[in-house]
């Protein structure tokens, strides 16, 4: 529990409210017109206390639990807020922000377990797992499995974990970084031998090379074409390392995705996530291939260049240096302002990538409602926001970068006004004031490329951070530590007092208790949204249990080692989804080691062998994108064959003849009754009718269990079931289908 302000317990006390009475409290920080106060909300076993400010109007409220229905929360953009129901009368108790909403829910939950008369336990209480929001500036995690805020997140931390990844490659960063000194101390002999050499030393009568053109020019070409190969060294290297990198980045972050439970994709949009795993992953490949040995080359080359041009002429070294300290401030200044814009710019990207995913993917459903135009403004809307973001990031590049240039151009005419001066004094040779003014020219380069680090190292740190929100996401569904191997489900399912919510607060199934035996076909049934298919991803582990504990063959579903109990689950789902590839490799998917007389077997109980025959290439028909159509049905039977050949001990049909003809049901139909033969079926089916060989029925009801029993006598018991039958009977006899 918080910790209550000491004036606050005196009023509390002063109410005969003991400080050993509060079993849960919390503070909220909005008042009823959204402006931020300190408001406290207190729970004993006996009321539901709100604690105002002292000096506020009715500073301590209470509700006896008795007297109160239900507590809920609502959960709004950037806000909730607390609903009390008494009397069936409902009223908002108080709002708060989104950091008080985890502990919110939670002392809602505890008090409606109270007003049930129901035991609280230790974990209702428990609040440290509900921090999802950052001590340091209270705003809310973006991934709540990964406490970490990108606001907060020290950019310096990130940039360090990546180097992390250097020693995996060492040996091709090494070579990359030894090719380009040596190119890079080749090229430093040039401006000498071009310099005080090739003109004090060859032009000069009385030079110690005097007249030595050719051989001095010789060496020169020598110096030029070594550099050369050593570049050309350097670039395949180079280019093996970066396909290497790439590979690699995008095998982690796609490893990653496939660790994660269903909830965290529910979260994302498909592009968001394409963007992450094909360009944050390429950006990042920049880093170890274009940024880092590129900035140790530069960074070498500028002191190396530095100590020459000191050695040649230190007052003039110094005046090149002029400029520095002002390029430094503006790049301090400049880099918060380019990280927010990169940051920008990705999440409008992602926008634009999720929108044309969405529209492309639904293309059907714009063409059927006539609504292109439609999609076309909304792309430009999209698209428009891309555009502001990146000619921000544009403006800001082409004023700031070409300012630093011209401050940078400023210590050459400098060098050429003070050299020149010297020339003409005899403070300096002319081969001299070349040799300078040539290496001036090197450092430009040099030079340029740290003036656009931020600019690269931005990108690159962005890029890092977004791939390791992935790399750190922890799954909603972690495996125990010493799970139990079941390496044989026999298909024992209990469903003990299962509790479920997908967000918090609001159940969608109550205390729900199901026993299904081994062997066993039992039957899901109940209005759309009763909780039917929520029910079946809780015994599949898609989803974790809020409450209560589902068992399989006796033993908690949670301590059951996640492969043994996916591979020996089966689904035939209403969407069925089919790879790009071939019949044969649809099938297959199940068991990739199947024979071909294995799979053309599972076709054949399936009712799939002879429709399959028929396509253009049989078996090894391309189906899916740019592929052949396979109409409802067919797609069906395809997954019956897929179930069949993995052969599960416990099978999950949900709606598995919906939207199909009546002679194609026909056909799954007699498929699925080869498929339930001899394993634990759960049903969902859209027609009632074909689950009257069901060896019970259960009916669900807004989230709970009101029936349980055969087709035949649940029909006479005259309640839920009978009343969906008939409705069912009459809407068919009014569509002339007989049942």
């Amino acid at each position: 529990m918080k910790q209550i302000p000491e004036d606050l317990q005196k009023i509390l006390e002063y109410n005969e409210i003991l400080k050993s009475d509060i079993i849960f409290n919390e503070k909220v920080d909005l008042d009823d017109n959204g402006q931020f106060i300190e408001r406290w909300i207190i729970l004993t076993n006996k009321a539901l206390i709100i604690q105002n400010q002292p000096g506020e109007n009715g500073s301590t409220i209470s509700y006896p639990l008795s007297e109160i229905d239900e507590l809920r929360t609502e959960r709004l953009i950037s806000s909730g807020m607390l609903v009390i129901k008494c009397g069936g009368t409902e009223k908002v108790l108080c709002r708060y922000t989104n950091s008080c909403a985890p502990r919110i829910n939670r002392l809602a939950k505890a008090a409606n377990k109270l007003i049930k008369k129901q035991e609280l336990k230790t974990e209702d209480l428990d609040s440290e797992k509900d921090q999802i929001y950052c001590p340091k500036c209270g705003r809310v995690y973006a991934d709540k499995a990964r406490k970490v805020c990108t606001k907060c997140m020290d950019k310096k931390a990130i940039f360090i974990r990546v180097l992390s990844f250097v020693p995996k490659y060492k040996f091709q960063i090494g070579m990359i970084l030894l090719c380009m000194l040596a190119s890079s101390a080749l090229n430093l002999l040039n401006p000498y031998i071009g310099g005080n050499v090739f003109y004090d030393q060859v032009l000069t009568e009385g030079g110690r090379y005097h007249g030595k053109i050719l051989e001095i020019v010789s060496l020169m070409v020598a110096a030029k074409l070594a550099a050369l190969i050593i570049s050309i060294m350097y670039g395949r290297i180079n280019s093996a390392m970066a396909a290497k990198v790439v590979y690699d980045l995008k095998c982690q972050v796609f490893e990653a995705m496939q660790r994660l439970s269903l909830s965290f994709f529910n979260n994302k949009q498909t592009g968001s996530l394409m963007t992450r795993v094909n360009h944050d992953a390429a950006q990042l490949q920049t880093f170890f291939n274009d940024g880092l040995p590129y900035f140790i080359v530069n960074l070498v080359n500028i002191i190396g260049i530095a100590v020459t041009m000191i050695m040649v002429n230190w007052q003039l070294a110094l005046l090149v240096l002029l400029p520095a300290p002002a390029i430094v401030v503006i790049l301090k200044r400049i880099f918060p302002k380019l990280w927010r814009l990169f940051s920008k710019r990705f999440r409008q990207n992602s926008i634009m990538n999720a929108m044309l995913s969405d529209t492309l993917n639904g293309i059907r459903v714009v063409k059927a409602f006539g609504k292109e135009d439609e999609e076309i403004n909304r792309f430009e809307s999209v698209n428009e926001g891309v555009r502001n973001v990146n000619r921000e990031a544009e403006y800001m590049s082409s004023t700031v970068f070409p300012s630093i240039q011209f401050i940078m151009g400023l210590g050459g005419l400098i060098i050429w006004g003070v050299g020149g001066w010297y020339v003409v004094n005899g403070k300096m040779t002319f081969g001299t004031l070349i040799t300078f003014t040539g290496y001036i020219g090197m450092i430009y380069g040099p030079l340029e490329f740290m003036t656009h680090i931020v600019d690269w190292w931005s990108n690159s740190m962005n890029s890092a951070e977004r791939i390791f929100n992935i790399l750190d996401a922890v799954s909603d569904l972690p495996e125990s530590p010493n799970p139990v191997r079941m390496p044989s489900i026999k298909g024992e399912i209990v469903m003990d007092k299962v509790t479920f919510e997908y967000e918090a607060n609001r159940p969608v199934l109550h205390d729900v208790d199901i026993h299904i035996r081994a062997g066993e076909m039992l039957g899901l049934v109940g209005h759309s949204g009763a909780g039917k298919s929520t029910i079946i991803n809780l015994i599949a582990r898609l989803y974790d249990v809020t409450e209560g504990k589902i068992t399989i063959d006796g033993v908690h579903i949670k301590d059951i080692k996640l492969s043994d109990l996916r591979s020996q689950i089966g689904m035939v789902l209403q969407d069925t989804y089919l790879f790009t590839g071939t019949i044969w490799e649809n099938i297959a998917y199940a068991k990739p080691d199947a024979g071909m007389d294995e799979i053309i077997y599972a076709a054949k109980l399936a009712n799939a062998h002879d429709f399959i025959m028929n396509l253009p290439e049989g078996y090894d028909t391309k189906i899916g994108q740019k592929g052949y159509s396979l109409s409802g049905g067919e797609k069906q039977r395809i997954a019956i064959a897929r179930a069949l050949l993995h052969n599960p001990a416990i099978l999950i049909l949900d709606e598995a003849t919906s939207s199909v003809d009546t002679e194609t049901e026909r056909q799954v139909q007699e498929a699925l009754e080869r498929l339930v033969k001899g394993r634990t079926t759960i049903a969902i089916a859209h027609r009632l009718s074909t689950l009257r060989n069901a060896d019970r029925l259960v009916v669900i009801e807004r989230g709970r269990v009101v029936e349980v029993g055969t087709h035949s006598e649940l029909e006479e018991l005259g309640g839920v079931y009978y009343k969906l039958l008939q409705h069912q009977k009459e809407s068919l006899r009014v569509r002339g289908v007989d049942d």
